[in-house]
């Protein structure tokens, strides 16, 4: 199990009314969602260094991983006739 810290987080009423129906486990809940905006800022980051670095992505690169990411039919297509 990994270690914890028992902080204190002010969220607003409708927030926590929210977070109680959708889950019993709010810590859980929102130990998750903070993991997920830590990997969101750190890609990013990463993101802006890699064009810093080699420029700006092409629309065609940005389509690619869209597809990738997303699952488009197009790019399954294309990955299926490769």
């Amino acid at each position: 199990m990994a270690d914890t810290t028992r902080i204190t987080v002010t969220l607003p009423t409708e927030q926590v009314a929210e977070l109680k129906r959708l889950t019993d486990n709010v810590s859980g809940y929102v130990a998750e969602a903070v993991a997920r905006q830590i990997r969101h800022q750190l890609l990013g980051e990463e993101l802006r260094r890699y064009e810093e670095e080699h420029g700006a992505f092409t629309d065609e690169e940005l389509a690619a991983a869209q597809a990738r990411i997303f699952g488009t039919a197009e790019h399954e297509e294309s990955a299926s006739a490769a």
